[in-house]
């Protein structure tokens, strides 16, 4: 059974429902004492900038804001390097607890003995 988790978002606004199951997936594999590594890629990285989740919406769903809350809480949230580049953010730019970093350290997480990888 595996140990951690690593989930990659590549939905933010655009499509929210898809956004939306992988932060709360992420939410619960924490509160259930799983290791998590969420990473942020294309339009979901805008969510690494302050204020930006709480700007997103979807009926039914937890705040985005609470769910970012609990995964940085006791797990882990990366933007990627390149998809900061693209939108020009930078280190100084994201929420407290958030890294940047790039495929390299996405492979090595995902690639870890006990690690699901599941991509939304």
């Amino acid at each position: 059974m595996a140990n951690k988790l690593v989930i990659k978002v590549t939905a933010g606004a655009d499509a929210p429902e898809r956004c939306s199951q992988a932060f709360t997936v992420a939410a619960v594999a924490v509160a259930s004492g799983v290791e998590v590594s969420l990473w942020l890629t294309g339009e979901s990285s805008w969510f690494a900038l302050p204020g930006r989740a709480a700007e997103f919406e979807l009926p039914h769903a937890a705040p985005l804001p609470d769910l970012i809350d609990s995964i940085l809480a006791a797990g882990r949230i990366t933007l990627c390097t390149q998809c900061a580049a693209r939108r020009d953010i930078t280190e100084k730019d994201v929420l407290e607890g958030v890294r940047i970093a790039g495929a390299q350290v996405f492979v090595q997480e995902a690639m870890a003995d006990g690690t699901q990888a599941l991509v939304y």
